[in-house]
């Protein structure tokens, strides 16, 4: 039986660390957190805020996840769209999921990423 969700994995291109760094820490607010001795060597990045998970791995033949994305709840969604404007990053809103505020950005090497909020009810 499944009992909750680890992590999410991401892909990269290989020596963009620095800018996952900048975005993932500096835009969006999550915290790097060492990977263990016997993966270090791979290159990427983990990052956590909260319960959420997010790792990014080296692919030498990276392509961005133009479709497939993680999907992460936030509070104060219009703050956060500001937020990640001001650090470059595009903002799409799309009012096509009911109960939700939502929108899409991407990361600097050009993974989607979907940003939500419910409305109140």
């Amino acid at each position: 039986m499944l009992a909750e969700l680890d992590h999410v994995q991401l892909a990269a291109p290989p020596g963009s660390e620095a800018e996952l760094r900048a975005f993932y820490e500096g835009v969006l607010g999550m915290t790097e957190v060492p990977k263990p001795a016997g993966l270090a060597g791979r290159g990427g990045c983990w990052f956590e805020a909260g319960a959420v998970r997010l790792h990014l791995g080296i692919e030498a033949d990276f392509r961005p996840a133009r479709k497939a994305h993680p999907g992460l709840r936030v509070t104060d969604i219009e703050a956060y769209a500001v937020r990640l404007r001001a650090g470059g990053a595009p903002v799409t809103w799309d009012d096509n999921l009911p109960g939700h505020h939502r929108f899409y950005s991407e990361d600097p090497v050009g993974n989607r990423l979907e940003f939500l909020q419910p409305t109140p009810a």
